[in-house]
């Protein structure tokens, strides 16, 4: 981000409010302008009352709601841009957090030119990395209903001779298993139950994924990251969809050259 000569505009932005604070040209401490609903006409008209929509620099750091209000303030002709949290300058000491001593901060640090922005998707892109987030918490739930299934057979001492857990021998190995309680019969056949529906939520997001980068844009760069080792189909969506096609990034041979002490 480079220094401008307008007014900068902090946000600190939740699902039910935004604290917003401006910061003038020059070395004024940045003042508290107030909180509304997280509602975007309510955040004009606040706005509005700043400044014009030319001169507004306006930042706040990426969280939970996502990029619609940096949508939303950008198609109305605003600069608008999302912050990287873990890059923001923190005040040592400084350990009370309350909205409006965030919002003058990155009201402040944006003048200085202290922050890091954030690579936002184009909205056609977004659906790939939302996609990958379903697979992926779709392999932690997985993980976790067998981890509740293995820790059944441990607790009555059903051991799995096999070198490999969760391949078509362990399966069989599975459907073999019998309890003399019905209670606790139930209570495996709904374990493992949970197992498979979960494989097969893994495998239908795994196909869904892999076909849903035909005709994207950065499917070549998908393609391009897979012959390298380690680097499967389903790691370099991932990678990509997070990343982009690495031309915003600047080139190593024009970085400064690294130092050694």
């Amino acid at each position: 981000m480079q220094k401008r000569s307008k007014i900068h505009v902090g946000l600190d932005v939740h699902k039910g409010s935004i604290t917003v604070a401006a910061a003038e040209p020059g070395r004024e401490k940045a003042r508290l302008i107030g909180k509304v609903a997280h509602d975007v006409p309510k955040l004009l008209k606040v706005l509005a009352k700043i400044g014009a929509v030319e001169e507004l620099h306006i930042v706040y750091e990426a969280g939970p709601t996502g990029y619609g209000l940096q949508r939303a303030l950008t198609k109305m002709g605003y600069v608008c841009e999302v912050i990287a949290p873990s890059k923001t300058p923190r005040q040592p000491g400084n350990r009370v957090k309350t909205d409006a001593r965030k919002s003058i901060a990155l009201a402040e640090h944006s003048r200085l030119g202290k922050l890091t922005v954030v690579w936002i998707l184009d909205p056609a892109d977004e659906a790939i990395p939302d996609l990958a987030r379903a697979r992926e918490d779709a392999v932690s739930s997985r993980r976790q209903m067998r981890q509740q299934l293995k820790g059944f057979r441990l607790r009555h001492d059903r051991r799995y001779g096999g070198k490999t857990s969760w391949c078509g021998a362990h399966d069989h190995w599975l459907a073999r298993q019998s309890f003399d309680a019905a209670a606790m019969q139930t209570a495996f056949t709904e374990y493992w139950q949970a197992v498979k529906s979960a494989n097969d939520r893994v495998e239908r997001l795994t196909k869904a994924l892999q076909s849903s980068i035909t005709g994207w844009r950065f499917e070549s760069v998908v393609n391009a990251f897979q012959p390298l080792r380690g680097v499967a189909a389903i790691t370099a969506i991932g990678l990509v969809a997070e990343i982009g096609d690495l031309k915003r990034f600047e080139q190593p041979a024009r970085r400064a050259p690294l130092m050694c002490v």
